[in-house]
């Protein structure tokens, strides 16, 4: 097979529209990790068989911000990442290597936190009538009367007034301007309400300036030019200009004033301290609190606010702002600069961030099209979505997209190293350890239902209100009352069956697929609430459904078809929250099928589950991503395919888990007569052990910060449960002692036969798990789709969730390791893979299992593109210990051969060729002589197919090119 040579003089990419890439690699740009760095990494990547650089948000972000999707500016670079000419830069690299550049994009909300975001500071400023109040999802007239125009901004640490009287509200004056500065947040003054503080100011000059003095009379024009604004309420076109031309007239008049006249100068500081008032006298913070109620916002507790937040978030996160790109405006806006790059050639795909919680999915990816490809465009550009597809459900065939990340890929994927014979034996594990007998689905429910009554219930209520006023115009369901209405809607998301429908209310469609999901929703709502009328599920079904009475009128119908776009961007979050941030982290049988689009209670996928999947994939969405980790999955693939193995060996998993909660009892806290941790968090904490237990000797730091990365896990991981300890609400005893916990259960100092035992019971999951990290790697790179590598993870790496997976790449580590690999494959391929083999712990071998098909994919790009995907069967006594599947396109063949449940076949080992006995994959496919690109060997197959001690004898996994016959 043909290596890289060299890493420069290879053909720019083709043109945009139409192109798929070869493979991506994703890197966490932020202030750590830069253009300039990312540059600096190319050559690399493309000497490791890379087709794509695959980044995260690099568009103006909040400061610090390390993922990258609290944009706060969509028409500039982030400046931490670096500078246009940096980018141009990366560009240039990118194209000189050959490789094209996908780009992961935020159109669903921004950034609001801080004073960064021009767009908000403009709303906050100037209310509904701001020209960029339509930018974002906001209720200007809720049910709670008194927030009537202005939005609710959950930011103190405590209840409003004593916030105020403590004085930590402050008034500030800078450049002709007032702001309200708490801490480090910042919030603008609508320029009208500023007059009570000239006036004060004025005040103040009483004695100091007489009334016909010039400045004394400047500062009277001031303040009554800012009294006579139109009243904010006043949203018409010639009131919208007047303010906004009076507020930047009045502010230079206001600076130049206060820059040349001192008397004017200490008259308004003065004022502004007047206003700021002094803590222990409640009264003196009178003004400052009118003032503050002449805003456009409401300041108020952070702790006891969710329920009357007016503005869709992203999930239940405050500072995360939805944004309207349903607007055209708005998608123009958002959209500008990322448009750019496009048609600059810059960016050459687009990754699209949580699409469920746009306003209308499809009309956004057509418009996007429209933008990137052309309206007329025979071939579309290159999108893909951040779409969590629940079970057997199918990706909308109706959005021009190249399908998915890929995380139905990656669990079936992971599914077939999982051992589904002993789903009983490791419920009962399971059950006899934590006392645990709840159905997933039932937990599922239950989660759902509680994020709707605390983290979720402001949408939940802004979707009530607006089914109530619908209710009021049906004489059949008038009768409804609000609460009611708010109970059979959250019963009704809390049983949706998927993240979210996609009817087009507005134009009256209901495909058959979305009809059933809401169906199945109502109907299992109606059956666990017996005791409510089955009347008031059948009008939330029929309004979701469009059965509206023929009276309505033109509005009314507007109205409905409104809730009902907006009902579909509330099942989504919901889902996202009480499945993967709090079911997943509640239901620990087996922690490794707890993944973003994963199914706990589905215990494995079969060959030919596996099969079928991988064929339509092939035949639908050829150019989806293939993910085995990403930033957002709960741990890496190379945790997980440690954890699978526990699922083969049922028995000595449970009497393990036993003797260690046996050993570290003594470890264990009593809080009120429940145990820190409780049985379940203990049976989380031993399956992460396993899974991330470093490999080699850790000196006294590298266990130090071991320590550190677990508690920190285990911290995330029960506060996302919610069962003892919340990020809403945290129990200090409860963390503390849990971190105290794994702290005494990890010490080396002393005698802790804990850790004896784990490392002895660790050594042969890890040789196990590192197989079956080979085989779903190599699966990955040559399975229908395109194979995404996440940073860092073409070698060994045992991280957990995000933060913990953001950590710097050793990309001098990689260049150094990748090197020696190429230079060893010139030589002798059958001894550098028994060093691998023997060496696995360096990580050497996932980078040249890696390398190998990377490349092979080049090499061979018809048949892995859009080529065949052949199902080949394996028989013989070992049949159902590996999956095989052929790639053919483009007079290529080539064979991947994996292992499957390599515990249960070796009972410990890495399989040899004795372990095969007379396994072989069958088929005429299979007929001829074929080339082993690991290493190197040659092998006939003849009418007895090909024998997998042959393929398998000397490297745990084959790729295979047919070479003859």
């Amino acid at each position: 097979m043909t290596t890289r040579e060299n890493t420069g003089g290879h053909a720019a990419p083709a043109s945009a529209a139409g192109r798929i890439p070869r493979s991506t690699y994703r890197v966490q740009l932020n202030h750590g990790f830069t253009f300039r760095q990312a540059a600096e990494v190319v050559p690399y990547l493309r000497e490791l068989g890379i087709g794509d650089l695959y980044a995260s948000p690099y568009l103006q972000a909040r400061p610090g911000s390390v993922h990258g999707y609290d944009i706060t500016d969509h028409a500039s670079l982030n400046a931490e990442i670096g500078t246009d000419e940096d980018h141009v830069r990366l560009a240039g690299v990118l194209r000189e290597h050959g490789m094209g550049h996908l780009l992961d994009i935020v159109p669903n909300h921004m950034g609001i936190a801080g004073h960064t975001n021009p767009w908000w500071w403009d709303v906050l400023e100037g209310g509904p009538d701001s020209p960029h109040a339509a930018y974002f999802d906001i209720d200007w007239d809720p049910r709670q009367p008194e927030l009537g125009g202005k939005i609710l901004l959950p930011i103190l640490g405590d209840q409003y007034g004593c916030v105020l009287e403590r004085g930590e509200l402050k008034l500030v004056y800078a450049g002709g301007l007032f702001r309200i500065e708490y801490f480090e947040n910042r919030f603008p003054v609508a320029p009208a309400s500023t007059a009570a503080v000239l006036r004060e100011a004025l005040a103040r000059l009483d004695g100091v300036l007489d009334e016909e003095h010039p400045d004394r009379m400047e500062l009277e024009s001031i303040a009554t030019a800012l009294e006579r604004l139109p009243a904010r309420r006043r949203t018409d076109r010639q009131s919208v200009v007047e303010r906004r031309r009076e507020k930047i007239v009045t502010q230079r008049r206001l600076s130049g004033l206060y820059g040349m006249s001192g008397d004017v100068a200490v008259a308004v500081d003065q004022a502004v301290a007047a206003f700021n008032g002094t803590p222990g006298d409640a009264a003196s913070f009178d003004r400052l609190h009118e003032l503050l109620e002449a805003q456009a916002y409401r300041l108020a507790f952070w702790r006891v606010a969710a329920e009357e937040i007016n503005y869709r978030r992203f999930f239940d996160v405050n500072e995360l702002a939805g944004v309207r790109v349903e607007v055209p405006q708005v998608f123009q806006d958002t959209h500008r600069l990322i448009l750019r790059l496009v048609r600059e050639g810059k960016v050459t795909g687009l990754r699209i961030d949580h699409p469920d919680g746009l306003f209308h999915p499809r009309d956004y990816l057509r418009d996007l099209q429209a933008e990137t490809a052309g309206v007329d465009a025979r071939e579309r550009f290159y999108v893909v979505v951040e779409k969590i597809l629940t079970g057997d459900e199918k990706l909308p065939e109706d959005w021009p997209v190249a399908g998915t990340v890929g995380y139905e890929f990656l669990n079936r994927v992971n599914g077939i190293f999982v051992a589904g014979a002993n789903l009983q034996a490791m419920d009962e594990t399971y059950r006899r350890f934590t006392g645990i007998r709840a159905r997933f689905r039932d937990l599922v429910y239950e989660k759902k239902a509680q994020i709707l009554r605390f983290a979720l219930v402001s949408e939940l209520t802004v979707l009530t209100t607006m089914l109530d006023r619908i209710s009021e115009k049906n004489r059949l369901y008038r009768d409804f009352t609000w609460g009611a209405l708010r109970d059979a809607l959250r019963e009704v998301v809390a049983c949706f069956p998927v993240y979210r429908t996609y009817i087009d209310a507005f134009a009256g469609e209901v495909s058959d697929r979305d009809r059933r999901y809401v169906d199945q929703a109502v109907r299992l709502a109606g059956r666990r609430n017996p005791s409510v009328s089955g009347s008031i599920f059948d009008f939330v079904r029929d309004v979701l459904l469009l059965h509206w009475p023929d009276s309505l009128t033109e509005d009314d119908r507007q109205q409905h078809a409104r809730f009902v776009m907006k009902f579909q961007q509330l099942t989504g979050p919901v889902m996202a929250k009480g499945v993967e941030d709090t079911a997943f982290y509640v239901f620990n049988r087996l922690v490794s099928l707890n993944e973003v689009g994963g199914e706990p209670d589905r215990f494995g996928v079969s060959v030919d589950e596996f099969h079928a999947f991988m064929a339509e994939r092939a035949e639908r969405w050829p150019g989806a991503l293939s993910a085995s980790s990403t930033h957002d999955t709960k741990r890496s693939e190379d945790v997980r395919a440690r954890i699978d193995v526990l699922s083969e060996i049922p028995e000595a998993w449970g009497r393990a888990v036993n003797r260690w909660a046996g050993m570290n009892a003594a470890h264990r806290r009593d809080e009120d007569g429940e145990p820190i941790p409780d049985r379940n968090d203990e049976y989380l904490l031993y399956q992460t052990l396993v899974g991330a237990w470093p490999l080699g000797e850790m000196d006294a730091e590298a266990h130090g910060e071991f320590i550190s990365r677990i508690q920190q896990y285990m911290d995330k991981a029960t506060r996302e449960a919610k069962v003892h300890t919340s990020w809403i609400n945290p129990n200090e005893a409860y963390d503390a002692g849990l971190r105290d916990f794994i702290a005494a259960i990890l010490r080396r100092e002393g005698d802790n036969p804990f850790l004896a035992d784990l490392a002895a019971f660790h050594r042969p999951i890890a040789r196990l798990g590192m197989v079956n990290a080979l085989a779903q790697t190599l699966v990955k790179l040559t399975a229908p789709g395109v194979p995404d590598v996440y940073q860092g993870q073409e070698i060994w790496d045992l991280s957990l969730v995000d933060p913990d997976n953001r950590r710097p790449v050793d990309y001098a580590l990689r260049r150094t390791l990748l090197a020696g690999v190429r230079e060893r494959m010139r030589g002798d391929r059958g001894a550098l893979c028994r060093e691998l083999v023997e060496r696995w712990e360096d990580g050497r071998i996932k980078l040249f299992v890696t390398h190998v098909a990377l490349c092979a994919r080049e090499d061979n790009a018809d048949a892995f593109t859009a080529g065949e995907y052949l199902p080949l069967a394996v028989t013989g006594a070992r049949a159902e210990h590996a999956a095989a599947f052929a790639r053919r396109g483009g007079g290529s063949t080539l064979l991947t051969i994996v292992p499957r449940l390599v515990a249960t076949l070796t009972g410990g080992d890495v399989p040899g060729a004795e372990a095969w006995a007379d396994t072989a994959v069958a088929g005429d496919e299979t007929r001829g002589r074929w080339r082993n690109l690991f290493t190197g060997a040659e092998i006939d197959a003849g009418n007895g197919g090909l024998p997998l001690a042959d393929a398998l004898g000397d490297f745990p996994v084959a790729l295979l090119e047919k070479v003859e016959g």
